[in-house]
């Protein structure tokens, strides 16, 4: 029997771990550098919102063995492909937006990790409980930047770090203890071969 190609399955995987890199090496920047321009930051933003948005598409089309990691990446990247795109496109009030709608993505990404994390609890991962807390703390985070409790914009530049911080930890948690490649993977669907009894 033919195995699957467990090529795309690597690709997302290492891009899911470069990109969450990339995540909290933006979070630390912009909570060393909270001066940086609104500019600079939007920018960053929409780049990284689209880049990631690409990655959980090629995520869930990779179909991994347990399919916990990326089972709700087909949503979630097209969402992070559209605020992308308007963060990139949108000039005027680029802050409000970028908060809200950056926070309400971080919110539903850890509502969903928790379930990713309920599930691999489930299947025995024993990762389970580090993916829950990083959920957890990530979705609080998403709230703060949602309602903003402060307005000085250093002090959201730096909830913004963390925010991005958290949500890169919590995606590399996930991807190191969930997606298992497995070189001799069977195909979805086994094709039958049927005969004629005479």
């Amino acid at each position: 029997m033919k195995m699957r190609s467990i090529t795309p399955m690597k690709a997302a995987k290492i891009g899911y771990i470069l990109m969450s890199a990339v995540l909290c090496m933006v979070g630390i920047l912009f909570m060393a550098r909270p001066e940086l321009s609104v500019k600079m930051i939007g920018r960053a933003l929409g780049i990284l919102m689209i880049a990631f948005g690409c990655i959980r598409l090629a995520g869930y089309f990779s179909r991994d063995l347990f399919r916990l990691a990326f089972q709700y990446d087909m949503e979630f990247g097209i969402l992070l492909i559209a605020l992308g795109a308007i963060v990139l496109l949108k000039f005027q009030n680029v802050m409000n937006f970028i908060f809200v709608a950056l926070g309400i993505a971080i919110l539903a990404d850890g509502l969903f990790k928790i379930q990713i994390a309920l599930d691999s609890k489930r299947f025995g991962i024993g990762a389970w409980w580090l993916i829950l807390l990083f959920a957890v703390v990530t979705g609080s985070v998403g709230v703060l930047l949602v309602f903003r409790p402060v307005e000085s914009a250093h002090v959201l530049t730096m909830l913004l770090g963390l925010s991005l911080l958290a949500e890169g930890i919590l995606n590399l948690c996930v991807a190191v203890s969930t997606v298992k490649i497995v070189k001799h993977q069977q195909p979805d669907i086994l094709e039958s071969e049927y005969r004629e009894i005479c």
